[in-house]
């Protein structure tokens, strides 16, 4: 069964807006990486400034290939022009799907 990976981002009021027009200009950076399988940025409603960042990969092997190959290139910014973190922490959080459903086709 695949892994999921969650990054919680602590994220200021003021960051939001940053967040996540960095991740909608990064769009098309990870769905062509082998073993890679779904993505979801979610935007927190009420009671906390954490997003999460939910993926899901075919195997812990795949989601580490891409961390080490354009995971990192993705993070790393150019030289000298990297701009402000909008999160202020993160935190990775792993997970085995052991269960899986999907809507029925009638």
């Amino acid at each position: 069964m695949s892994v999921v990976k969650i990054n919680l981002l602590t994220v200021p009021e003021d960051q939001r807006e940053t967040l996540e027009k960095r991740f909608a200009a990064r769009a098309g950076a990870v769905e062509s990486s082998d073993g890679f399988e779904w993505f979801e940025l979610l935007r927190p409603v009420e009671g906390t400034d954490t997003y999460l960042v939910y993926t899901r990969w075919r195997s812990e092997e795949d989601f580490r290939r891409w961390m080490e190959g354009r995971g990192q290139a993705a993070h790393a910014g150019a030289q000298g022009d990297k701009p402000r973190p909008a999160a202020t922490d993160a935190t990775l959080w792993s997970f085995e799907v052991v269960q899986q459903a999907a809507p029925r086709q009638d």
